[in-house]
């Protein structure tokens, strides 16, 4: 990570010591003109944009709460001000089309490539984020950040203003759209290129953009020539390490001298405390840019070159070696796929089931189980049907599992292992699957299964709304539908739910949650963590974590190591028990066979993965 201001320097800058604001302008000046300039692709606006950002900032400084948020509050301003001139640009197209505004020797990539060195396939990706979408550009500039070291994705978060789990999704679908970007990018780099990719440009004006971007991939996708553009693209996070900040070129945005820096500098820290009027902020931030780029300040040129963990590269010029490429990197991936998919089959909602048969008087058991077992009363597993799952459920210790369906039929558990039923979408809202959950369960019945997903039980807030009655007529406490992602967000699926329950009086005894990590690091444990208790803050009632893990379903590697997934389960598990408002939680899911021999907690009854010793042990 480069070097920025400490806190002292915040607060002595906050409280107007003139040296305090050269330095922290300064310092953090290469972190705005960074998400800028990638933000907005070198537009001739990036100059403007990051000369209203540090007005914006020295303006302000005086009424921070927080010194120890500062770069929070100033990669939230920073990420404002692109959005206000992203639809500024909207606005007043006709004047913003002028071919100077795109000049090639301001383009932000080419800078990129020229002041870091990059080659390879660092390179391409560089070129590949000129043909993301404008709000992928926003969400890249920040990202590119985290996987550099330069920010948090509680920063992130905090800059973007959607929930922690809505900007994981989002930053797996930019990444999906980097990776087919990188791939045009090989294709159009081709020596020769492909005579039909030749014939498909003839109509391109040569400026990179959506349109020919899906037309590039599409072609890349169904050419044997051009497919090899898809092979071998290393993830790239991988590719990020040590190259984060672009270091400013001298004198870029304003001249002067060192002498009216300090005269300006002077005379606008004395007021900040009062807050700075605009014209004298302005005069500060020119003299302050001046004299950092006549002394060539260490702050503006960053060289950051710290060795990056393995196995990323450790020489920020260096090409790693190249890995296969994961399935996320395959053309085939649609935006979706970065979301938790539907894990086998048999998770699918059950048709009807038959009221002839008699439920077993044995499935009716206490929601806790025996108190000298021992076992938490919180713990349980995602199961689908497999070799062992009975015994595995019993050697597991769990209190309770669930089947995705509204009966144990496929799954049969344990004596003294509760089974809570779901009605899992609108088809399986009818008479006899609700009275056969009311007959297997016990007091619980699970909700719709990530209704805000399309390829799950794809519902909108008024339909489940809508059919909630019939739920509530079995009787049974009613879990809420657990949502993919946004559980904490303002105006979310889940909140709106929960606004429209209480505003037509309907009953929400518990609040269901999935959470899915790609961050495979200790800080996984703080973020899943966060998540939980955000959600518990906004709603106030009991909490069920019914699917958790650790899957990067956008890019590779895409499951942990047996390491990572210990220290995961064990603090994960750990906090959870400590959380008097989580009720229950189930790791996704019990069975490691097949495509979940990655993630899963069990190859049989008896032999549990290092994942599924952990969670054994946990409780």
């Amino acid at each position: 990570m480069a070097r920025q201001p400490d806190l002292a320097t915040v607060i002595a800058a906050r409280a107007g010591d003139p040296a305090a604001v050269d330095r922290l302008v300064a310092g953090y000046l290469p972190l705005v003109y960074t998400i800028v300039g990638r933000a907005l692709e070198g537009h001739a606006d990036v100059d403007d944009v990051v000369q209203e950002v540090m007005i914006r900032v020295l303006r302000n400084l005086g009424e921070l709460r927080e010194p120890e948020s500062f770069r929070s509050w100033l990669v939230a301003i920073t990420v404002r001000q692109v959005r206000e001139r992203f639809r500024s640009r909207h606005s007043a197209p006709d004047e913003l089309l002028d071919a100077d505004l795109r000049d090639p020797g301001a383009d932000f990539t080419d800078l990129a490539i020229t002041r870091l060195e990059l080659s390879g396939q660092r390179r391409e990706t560089a070129e590949a984020t000129r043909w993301l979408d404008e709000e992928n550009r926003e969400l890249l500039s920040l990202w590119w950040l985290e996987a550099s070291g330069e920010l948090t994705r509680d920063e992130i978060v905090d800059a973007t203003g959607v929930g922690r789990q809505h900007a994981a999704v989002r930053i797996q679908r930019m990444k999906l759209q980097l990776e087919t970007a990188r791939a045009v990018v090989r294709a159009l780099h081709r020596t020769p290129r492909c005579p039909d990719l030749d014939a498909l440009l003839t109509a391109w004006d040569g400026r990179p953009g959506a349109l020919w971007r899906k037309r590039i991939a599409r072609h890349t996708r169904e050419c044997g020539l051009c497919a090899s553009a898809w092979h071998d693209l290393i993830a790239a996070e991988r590719l990020l390490a040590g190259m984060a900040l672009v270091p400013l070129p001298p004198a870029h945005f304003l001249s002067g001298t060192a002498t009216t820096a300090t005269t300006a500098s002077k005379a606008v820290t004395a007021n900040i405390p009062a807050k700075l009027g605009g014209s004298l902020a302005q005069k500060a931030l020119a003299g302050v840019l001046a004299a950092t780029a006549v002394a060539g300040g260490g702050a503006i040129v960053v060289a950051n070159q710290q060795p990056a963990p393995p196995p990323a590269a450790t020489v920020a010029v260096a090409e790693p070696v190249a890995l296969p490429a994961s399935p996320s990197a395959t053309p085939q991936v649609s935006p979706s796929a970065s979301l938790p998919p539907s894990p086998s089959p048999s998770l699918s909602p059950s048709p009807a089931p038959s009221l002839s048969r008699s439920p077993a008087p044995s499935r009716k058991p206490s929601a806790a189980p025996p108190a000298s077992t021992g076992i938490s009363a919180k713990k349980g597993a995602a199961v689908w049907k497999f070799t062992g799952s009975k015994a595995a459920l019993k050697d597991v210790g769990a209190s309770w599992y669930y089947d995705w369906g509204p009966s144990d039929d496929d799954v049969p558990g344990p004596a003294g292992v509760e089974f809570v039923p779901m009605i899992w979408g609108p088809a399986n809202v009818t008479t006899a699957t609700l009275k056969q959950a009311a007959a297997e369960g016990g007091d619980w019945l699970l909700g719709f299964n990530e209704p805000d997903l399309a390829e799950q039980s794809n519902m909108t807030v008024e339909a489940a709304l809508d059919t909630w009655p019939k739920l509530e007529a079995t009787g049974m406490n009613l879990v809420s539908p657990a949502v993919a992602f946004g559980g904490d967000t303002a105006g979310g699926w889940l909140d709106r739910f929960m606004t429209g329950a209480s505003e037509r009086g309907l009953r929400v005894d518990a609040i269901a949650l999935h959470w899915y990590g790609s961050d495979f690091s200790k800080a996984a444990v703080n973020q899943f963590l966060g998540y939980v208790d955000a959600v518990h803050e906004r709603y106030r009632k009991p909490i069920w974590i019914t699917e958790f893990g650790l899957i990067n379903f956008g890019a590779s590697p895409r499951y942990p190591s047996d390491a990572q997934k210990v220290t995961f389960i064990k603090g994960a598990t750990a906090g959870l028990e400590k959380r008097r408002f989580v009720a229950r939680y189930a790791w996704f899911g019990l069975p490691a066979v097949g495509d979940s021999v990655d993630f899963g907690l069990y190859e049989d009854g008896t032999t549990p993965t290092e994942a599924g010793k952990a969670y054994r042990a946990a409780g």
